[in-house]
């Protein structure tokens, strides 16, 4: 992939794709992980002259203009971050758009409004998808990707807008293929995978590519009470997915073939229900009362997980342990971060709840080697998938 120093942006409109799908609690950003990850690359560009267009997406408007999706308050907390102002366009490529592009001097950032409020961005039929990509392209010169949180989308913004104009990969992009390459090329063994969550069925190809290169594969989270369930267990009312329980039962078998050490929780946090405040036990896994569910996992798999990870040389990280965003159930994520934290191993942390969890828990992000901004893109490409968005920054 070219890289930004193969690109003359001085005086030029560069449009910037990142990745600003930030969480919001009215018009308050609660976790602006994902903006401080893209400031890198467009300070570069406004300290080489360029004249820069961000564009990203935020929330599911489904192709429809829908104020609580609006990127506004990105742009306020964009400019703090920058030290000047952010001009937004109050739409994607209507006039408002193409009058900010037009006007936009040399060290100037401008963001325009939601991409999906245009059907275009991520319409299945292509046709339409590229008739957005062209008119998106006419705002500016150059295009730079750099939202790595949405390469694994075939969206007119990632994958079509890079060949109609010249293109390169921002630092963002750049830094996170070089680490999932240490995770897939010539790994530093033993090489530990820890897998959390609410459900299986959003990793079943990563766990099935994985269970061929990995030592070991320590699962948490939602996703544990399947497989303990494929096993014969009583799992109470945890999360289950029936439907998956003879793939998992395939995973078990492929795992023991491969001699890879899966990792199940031993105890678990058992409540009465989902809440906050909900009333819990400490329980064996394998007999979760009929009345209970797991909503964490207890001290003796802390303990089981952290010793599981104290050799480890290369550790990946997707998925929480429990449900973190309640503080009684957020000790199993803590344990595993904290043994993160202390090892001396090269540590990715794969985004998505992963990365949110660290900073909720007010854990320092430079415990770890990586943490990730895009969580189903890095499982893609562990996967071995081609990415969109990648495949379109290496033409």
């Amino acid at each position: 992939m070219r890289t930004l120093d193969d690109l003359d942006v001085k005086g030029r409109r560069v449009l910037v794709r990142a990745d600003l799908n930030v969480p919001l609690d009215g018009e308050t950003i609660t976790d602006d992980g994902r903006i401080r990850a893209s400031v890198p690359t467009i300070r570069t560009l406004v300290d080489r002259g360029a004249k820069v267009i961000v564009c990203a997406h935020l929330g599911r408007p489904k192709g429809q203009v829908k104020p609580e999706f609006s990127l506004r308050p990105v742009a306020r907390r964009l400019g703090e971050l920058l030290g000047q102002d952010v001009v937004f366009a109050t739409d994607v490529v209507g006039p408002s758009a193409q009058g900010v592009a037009e006007e936009l001097q040399e060290g100037q950032v401008a963001l325009l409004e939601n991409l999906r409020y245009e059907p275009g961005e991520e319409s299945k039929d292509d046709a339409t998808r590229q008739a957005f990509a062209e008119r998106l392209a006419g705002l500016a010169e150059l295009y730079v990707g750099d939202g790595f949180g949405a390469v694994h989308r075939k969206h007119a913004s990632v994958y079509d807008v890079p060949r109609l104009l010249p293109h390169a990969a921002g630092g963002l992009v750049v830094a996170e293929v070089e680490v999932l390459r240490k995770l897939t090329e010539a790994t530093e063994r033993p090489y530990v995978v820890v897998l959390g969550g609410a459900k299986v069925s959003d990793k079943l190809g990563v766990i099935a590519n994985l269970l061929t290169k990995v030592d070991r594969l320590l699962v948490g989270g939602g996703m544990a009470y399947t497989f303990l369930k494929a096993q014969g267990h009583e799992v109470g009312g945890s999360l289950l997915q029936q439907d998956q329980l003879d793939q998992v039962r395939g995973f078990l078998n492929e795992a023991a073939k491969q001699g890879v050490d899966l990792v199940l929780p031993v105890d678990v946090l058992a409540a009465t229900h989902f809440a906050e405040d909900a009333p819990y036990d400490v329980v064996e896994a394998t007999a979760i009362p009929a009345d209970r569910q797991g909503l964490d996992i207890g001290p003796k798999t802390r303990e089981l997980f952290a010793g599981k990870l104290a050799d480890a040389r290369t550790v990946f990280w997707n998925g929480p342990m429990g449900v973190f965003e309640f503080d009684e159930f957020a000790d199993g994520t803590r344990a595993v971060a904290e043994a993160l934290i202390g090892s001396e191993a090269f540590t990715v942390v794969g985004g998505g709840d992963s990365a949110a969890a660290v900073r909720k828990l007010g854990l320092p992000e430079d415990g770890f080697s990586h943490i990730s901004t895009g969580g189903g893109a890095s499982l893609e490409y562990l996967e071995g998938k081609t990415l969109p968005g990648l495949a379109a920054l290496e033409d």
